[in-house]
């Protein structure tokens, strides 16, 4: 039996065709649409499976369709009908696949074209209908990804375990002779199927596309609430829930970039939802740039859901024969509440998003030199460093900003990339070969796409920079965009890159970018095409980065963005994993990563531990916490090693051999949000369910508050689990005063006497040792040791103050 049979019945399986219905299916949703004898595609249902399509006749499934199909032998009052052969067809309160202004529908349209005639009404029909086994390549965007991430499909198990189908849908516009592709890509291992539309100018005219979208989800209901991802600098990702029970409800990026403000992902869900119960949808976008989130409710109680390019500013001109692609959009559903939707995205994105040589592998422990030196490096400074990171075990060393040019503050040199001979003598050669004779791999930060004013390149090409000529520039951090919509720039950018990566032993690159967009103009378009300069911008930042993975696919990139402002699926598609947040505060990031989690698996978001007090918040907290928190994630250091006496570096040195111990199941584990309110409760679990780290965290300490329990999810209830602590023991100085309750002399806080006496004297800390099942931890959890309320003090007694976590492991009984 030959492989294209396998492949086309495994499709068939997927999506089935029964005359003019359409059924895509997964194993826990369905998807259904058919065409209406108008040509309009009636959207029928998306949700949560409606049973196994496979061995249904082509009778049964038109008789599901005439189910869910909307009947009408009449329009309603104040209406539009569509034509007068359909009089009855009324476009405002039908569920459709996609939508244009013009013909009746009023609400959020799919589509806007503005003709040479100067109309906007459009009338996308259906035409014909293809399925299936391939996934072509985007011209000018990155997508998901089936079979091997370099095009060529890999072995027949892999497409029996991992099955993949594609509908492509054609619809024209008769009248002006405008094509619209709608496709459909299903991915049954993690029940999502992803969208996207391609518009196609087959005139003789050209046209202005003024909107193009990648999804429309129309709902026959209400009662919906949009959860949405908003914050800023240092507080990313900081969720609010809205109900839309009648008007709009937007999320949206013009920032440029997918933003730190508003990110792409969005979850729509009923309002009796929770963490591990309930309808949730899972929503997002594979783009970079300034992306819109829709949910409109119309005066019918009809919900619609759009998503794609941002219209607000947007046009695009195209000529006869020229083609326009929208960026993929991302859906899954699960009635098992946030935690099934966000077990299928992590899926998702683990396989079908993030690509390349370090797809699988672990990442590296890293010790970033920013928060311990800033701008003032040089060769003795790095190395002093090095040296301290690889007596702890980090395994990378990065060499953050203010290596180059005449990079002393952020005032200058970007865009002069070339090494600072007097901070670095030998150049990336010398210091990438002393960091590896540590020892440890050798990484570095650059920021390609910004330039500024004082610098060579700026003086010789001021035409490079993204600025209205001979009109004031709003600049971000002393910066400016250099104009990636200009191929020239994107050239001459992928030589210097190539250039820089190729001078030294370099494993691991910091790509950041840390501004937002102001006076958005290329001066390489002419006027007429100035509204298409942030999606070429976007085109061409994916450009230079798909050219440079490519010439270094064994280079860690890592995405930054002023930490969050560019952590969206389209980034993923080259950087295999994205600083999470500038903020290292553990009490934020925290928050910031809970957020993330709703989309994003832990794979690909960074955490580091760093000084405290912290540099962003002032806040203090433990070592141990700001561990506990980074380790949920790819974990790294970035604080002044040399600074800590030798408890500390004691203690990290045990962190970091715990995290390698544990790694995998931090970086690939399905992670699951328990508690979130005062206590903050995590879990990550193993995917053979063999292993798991559980985490709980303490923001305030209340009085006579001892008792509390860890409850564990994703565990298999039929197995039986070691579950356990790693006992730490407690500076004598955290307890204060009440040492003179014990002490035969008065001991003064801060007194030379104190810190003698706490070098050879500490307090212990509880133990947690026990062996139950899997079932009793997540329904009943475990009842832990006593907190420290005031009475006594003693080896079962646990220390938890303000800001205070601990970690619990589990394994299987006899894990060996």
């Amino acid at each position: 039996m030959s492989l294209y049979y396998l492949e086309m019945q495994r499709v068939a399986e997927m999506i089935r065709r029964s005359k003019h219905v359409f059924v895509l299916s997964t194993p826990g949703t369905t998807y259904m649409f058919q065409v209406l004898p108008s040509g309009h595609l009636e959207h029928l249902y998306y949700g949560t499976s409606l049973g196994d399509f496979r061995g249904k006749s082509d009778d049964e499934i038109l008789q599901d369709a005439a189910c869910l199909e909307e009947k009408r032998a009449f329009p309603a009052g104040n209406m539009i009908s569509y034509d007068q052969k359909h009089p009855e067809l009324t476009l405002e309160d039908l569920c459709l696949e996609m939508s244009s202004y013009g013909k009746g529908d009023i609400r959020e349209p799919f589509i806007e074209v503005a003709h040479a005639d100067g109309s906007v009404t459009s009338d996308f029909l259906f035409e014909n209908a293809v399925i299936s086994a391939d996934k072509p390549a985007y011209e000018t965007l990155p997508g998901s990804y089936f079979g091997s991430d370099d095009g060529e499909k890999k072995e027949l198990e892999y497409i029996c375990s991992s099955r993949f189908s594609h509908l492509a849908v054609t619809l024209r516009d008769a009248s002006y002779n405008l094509r619209l592709e709608l496709h459909y890509y299903v991915y049954e291992d993690c029940d999502v199927i992803t969208r996207c539309s391609r518009f196609v100018n087959d005139s003789t005219d050209q046209v202005r596309l003024n909107r193009l979208m990648s999804t429309q989800l129309d709902f026959a209901d209400g009662g919906y609430q949009m959860r949405m991802f908003h914050g800023a600098w240092g507080r990313e990702m900081y969720w609010s829930d809205l109900p839309v029970r009648a008007g709009k409800v937007v999320n949206a990026s013009i920032a440029g970039v997918s933003s730190n403000r508003s990110n792409p992902f969005v979850m729509l869900h009923r309002e009796d939802t929770t963490e591990n119960a309930g309808l949730c949808y899972g929503l997002n976008l594979i783009y970079s740039g300034n992306h819109y989130e829709a949910v409109e409710v119309n005066s019918f109680g009809k919900t619609r859901f759009v998503s794609g390019i941002n219209p607000q500013s947007f046009s695009f001109l195209l000529l006869p024969g020229d083609t326009f692609e929208a960026p993929e959009a991302v859906m899954t559903c699960s009635d098992a509440g946030y935690t099934g939707m966000s077990l299928s995205m992590h899926h998702f994105v683990r396989e079908h998003i993030v690509r390349g040589f370090w797809k699988d592998r672990e990442r590296p422990v890293l010790l970033n030199s920013w928060e311990a030196a800033y701008f003032k490096i040089n060769r003795s400074r790095l190395l002093h460093l090095a040296k301290a990171g690889r007596d702890v075990g980090i395994e990378l060393f990065v060499m953050d900003d203010g290596w180059f040019g005449k990079r002393d503050n952020d005032k200058s040199s970007l865009g002069d990339w070339d090494v600072n001979t007097e901070k670095l003598p030998g150049g990336l050669e010398q210091i990438s070969r002393d960091v590896q004779g540590l020892g440890m791999k050798f990484g570095l930060w650059v920021e390609p796409e910004m330039v500024s004013q004082n610098s060579r390149l700026y003086q010789e090409h001021p035409d490079w920079a993204m600025q209205i000529p001979g009109k004031p520039h709003a600049e971000g951090r002393n910066q400016m965009f250099l104009d990636l919509a200009n191929p020239e720039v994107v050239d001459y950018l992928t030589e210097k890159m190539k250039e820089v990566f190729s001078s030294g032993e370099i494993s691991y690159v910091k790509w950041d970018m840390n501004r937002i967009m102001s006076d958005v103009y290329s001066p390489c378009l002419p006027a007429e095409r100035q509204e298409e300069t942030a999606h070429r911008y976007i085109c061409g930042f994916y450009r230079l980065a798909h050219a440079l993975t490519a010439m270094f696919p064994e280079i860690l990139f890592e995405g930054c963005a002023a930490g969050g402002c560019r952590f969206d699926l389209g980034a993923l598609c080259y950087f295999p994993q994205i600083w999470a947040s500038d903020d290292t505060d553990p009490v934020m990031r925290s928050r910031i990563q809970q957020g993330y989690s709703y989309g994003y698996p832990l794979s690909v978001m960074t955490a580091h531990v760093s000084a405290s007090p912290n540099h962003q918040t002032l806040r203090s907290t433990p070592l141990d916490t700001r561990f506990h928190i980074a380790a949920y994630g790819d974990l790294g250091y970035e604080l002044n090693l040399n600074d800590l006496d030798r408890r500390e570096l004691d203690e990290i040195r045990r962190q970091i051999a715990l995290y390698k111990e544990w790694r995998h199941v931090f970086q690939y584990g399905d992670f699951y949000r328990g508690r979130f309110d005062n206590l903050v409760e995590w879990t990550v679990v193993s995917r053979d369910r063999k292993r798991a780290v559980g985490m709980i965290f303490q923001n305030l300490t209340e009085a006579n508050q001892p008792y509390t329990m860890y409850r564990a999810r994703g565990l298999d209830p039929d197995k039986r689990y070691h579950f356990y602590n790693i006992a730490k023991r407690h500076d004598i100085r955290d307890f204060g005063d009440l040492i003179n309750t014990a002490s035969p002399v008065h001991v003064r806080q801060g007194s030379v006497l104190q810190n003698m006496i706490a070098r050879f004297v500490t307090m212990p800390g509880e133990q947690e040792e026990i062996v139950t099942s899997g079932e009793i931890l997540m329904k009943a959890g475990v009842k832990l040791q006593g907190a420290y309320s005031g009475t006594g003090y003693n080896e079962h007694t646990r220390y938890f103050a303000d800001f205070n976590s601990r970690l619990y492991f589990m394994e299987e009984e006899d894990y060996v």
